[in-house]
């Protein structure tokens, strides 16, 4: 059945991308990546412009999903996907909720269901749009770049582009992310710092209330 609406899906070409990119990130099983390569395949000349396509419907598609988490919680999850999938990004968003979207935005576990956990466990919606741009961007834009450059022998190495990603590009992304939150608490410690210095001075400055005397 699946492979009847990529092939369906397929006619439309970006088009086709597109509305298969929204719905993984909304409720369809299939990653887009599949249609994806499928579609590079048949005109690599434009295969940027398929990554454009598909990303910008991932996007449009993200904040869908993050609604139905909130609205439904993970039961729709379960209803669709493999537990143990769901139970793995679970433990990740619980240990680090950036961490977990820009990993999840490689690893073969679809990604509607970061999406959707997003608004299970009230993660800020403009969070998950920030790291799922940057995690989908990086996807996307890595094999349509291996299709332009180099046509259907592109093939062979998007198979395993995920893993390269993943080795190389992750745990960049992480290093920012652990640099900019040790940078929020080092900033949170000095205004902290400087309030309780500043505090018993103005203690200092208040005059004492002096009780009338009968």
């Amino acid at each position: 059945m699946f492979q009847d609406v990529l092939d369906f899906l397929m006619k439309f070409g970006p088009w086709g991308l597109f509305i298969h990119s929204f719905f993984d990130a909304v409720i369809f099983p299939i990653p887009a990546f599949f249609l994806q390569v499928s579609l590079s395949m048949l005109h690599p000349s434009t295969a940027l412009w398929l990554a454009t396509y598909g990303f910008i419907g991932c996007l449009l598609g993200t904040p869908i999903g993050y609604l139905i988490g909130k609205l439904l919680g993970k039961s729709v999850l379960y209803k669709i996907l493999k537990k143990e999938w769901i139970d793995a990004a679970t433990e990740r968003f619980q240990k680090n909720g950036e961490a977990a979207i820009l990993v999840g935005s490689f690893t073969p576990i679809p990604f509607k269901v970061f999406t959707i956990l997003s608004g299970c466990l009230n993660f800020p919606l403009w969070r998950l749009m920030a790291y799922a741009a940057i995690g989908r961007a990086t996807k996307f834009y890595v094999v349509g770049t291996l299709f332009y450059l180099y046509g259907n022998a592109a093939e062979g190495m998007v198979k395993n582009v995920s893993l390269y990603i993943f080795i190389i590009a992750v745990p960049l992304l992480l290093l920012g992310v652990y640099w900019n939150r040790r940078r929020k608490r080092k900033r949170n410690e000095v205004i902290q710092s400087e309030t309780e210095t500043e505090k018993p001075v103005l203690e200092s400055k208040i005059p004492d209330q002096q009780t009338p005397s009968a």
